[in-house]
């Protein structure tokens, strides 16, 4: 981070291409809402998303490998699923996600379609068909 920001002693946030310097809250949910979007004419889950291993660190006993929910955005294809803040996205279609960055290539290569998504939730594995928008 001191090679990315030139900042050292100051929390330092890097969400894609974006450097936060400080916690800047305001900042970083603006960031995060924005990657929630998806690109038009791409599938959408509607949720923000963050690597589970980052997120394992601060509450032990998650999941440490797959998509972390941060948040889900009302009205969105993961709402009417039932997914949640907290839940951990481990397969999409079947194909595991070990990442933020996996679970937006899973969606990037899927059709408008119900998907079926496992994930884990308060250390119970569940799944659901979400149908994207």
């Amino acid at each position: 981070m001191v090679r990315l920001s030139g900042q050292q002693g100051v929390p330092v946030i890097a969400v894609d291409d974006q450097v936060i310097v400080g916690f800047d809250r305001p900042r970083l949910e603006r960031v995060l809402a924005a990657r929630a979007a998806p690109p038009a004419g791409k599938p959408g889950l509607g949720a923000r998303v963050a690597d589970a291993a980052t997120m394992a660190l601060r509450q032990p006993g998650l999941a440490a490998d797959g998509a972390y929910i941060g948040g889900v955005r009302t009205g969105s294809p993961a709402e009417q699923a039932g997914l949640r803040a907290g839940d951990v996205i481990v397969a999409v279609g079947g194909t595991p996600v070990h990442d933020a960055a996996g679970l937006q290539a899973a969606l990037a290569g899927a059709g408008a379609g119900p998907l079926i998504m496992q994930y884990v939730r308060d250390g119970q594995a569940a799944q659901v068909a979400v149908a994207l928008a």
